[in-house]
C-alpha cells in the first residue's frame, strides 16, 4: 500500500476490545489508517494481500497464539512486525527476534510510546531501499528488489533473517562487520547481546551457501572482529 510519507496502513492484532480501541485512536490521530482485528486469523488475508504497511502483534490472543502467529505471517509476508508483549525477559524477546519480529512494545504502554515505535519502524524500512541492480560475487547473485538471492544459478532457500544477514554483509563485501553492527542494523536490537543468535544465522548460512567454519569460502570470522564476506573469485580477496 501507498500512502503519504508520514502515513501507513497499520494491522492492529490485540484481543482486549479496550486496548484494541486506545491503540486505534493513538494511531489514528497520528495520521496512520489503521484496520483492527482480534484475532491472528482475521489478521491473515490483508497481509497475504498486501495491504498492510506494519502490524503491531500481541503476544497473548485467542485461538492462535502471538507466537504461532508471527511464523504464519513470516510465511507469507516481509511485512514489519512489532510485537506487544508483557514478557521483557532477554530469551523471549531473542526467541521473536529469530522468528522474524522487527520490535517489541512492553505492556502497558502509553499511545505515544506507540506512534513513535511505529514511526520508527517505518522510517528504517524507507531508509533500507533495495538498490536496482543485483549484486554479483563471485557465483553468489543478490537481488535485493526481489528478495532473491541465487549460487550457481540456483535458488537458495532464506528465511527473512537469513537474507537481511548476507545481503547486509555482500554489501559490504572486503569488510569486517562487528556483530554489534549487526545486532543494530540487521536484527535492529542494539540493547541486546545477540552473539550467539548471530552465530547460528551464520551456522544456517554457510550450510546453505555449501561451506563451513573450518572451511569457508565467503563468510569469514575475524577472531576478535567480527565477520566478513569475501569474493573467493578475486585474486586479491583476502582474510
Amino acid at each position: 500500500m501507498v500512502y503519504g510519507a508520514c502515513m501507513a496502513l497499520v494491522l492492529v492484532v490485540e484481543d482486549d476490545h479496550n486496548v484494541r480501541a486506545a491503540m486505534t485512536e493513538a494511531l489514528r490521530a497520528a495520521g496512520h489508517v489503521v484496520q483492527p482485528v482480534g484475532s491472528a486469523t482475521d489478521a491473515l488475508t490483508p497481509v497475504a494481500d498486501n495491504e498492510v504497511d506494519l502490524v503491531v502483534l500481541d503476544l497473548k490472543l485467542p485461538g492462535i497464539d502471538g507466537y504461532t502467529a508471527l511464523r504464519m505471517l513470516r510465511g507469507i509476508s516481509d511485512v514489519p512486525v512489532i510485537i506487544a508483549t508483557a514478557h521483557d525477559d532477554e530469551a523471549t524477546l531473542v526467541k521473536l527476534l529469530d522468528e522474524g519480529a522487527d520490535d517489541f512494545l512492553g505492556k502497558p504502554f502509553s499511545g505515544a510510546v506507540l506512534t513513535a515505535r511505529v514511526g520508527a519502524v517505518l522510517r528504517r524500512g524507507r531508509s533500507a531501499a533495495p538498490h536496482d541492480e543485483p549484486l554479483r560475487i563471485c557465483d553468489l547473485v543478490i537481488d535485493e528488489a526481489r528478495r532473491e538471492i541465487t549460487l550457481d544459478g540456483e535458488p537458495l532457500k532464506l528465511t527473512r533473517r537469513e537474507f537481511d544477514l548476507l545481503a547486509y554483509l555482500a554489501a559490504r563485501c572486503g569488510k569486517v562487520v562487528s556483530r554489534t553492527e549487526l545486532a543494530r542494523e540487521v536484527w535492529h536490537q542494539p540493547r541486546l547481546n545477540l552473539d550467539q543468535t548471530i552465530d547460528v544465522h551464520m551456522t544456517w548460512l554457510r550450510r546453505k551457501l555449501g561451506e563451513t567454519a573450518a572451511n569457508p569460502r565467503y563468510l569469514h570470522t575475524v577472531r576478535g572482529v567480527g565477520i566478513k564476506l569475501i569474493d573467493p573469485c578475486s585474486a586479491s580477496s583476502s582474510v
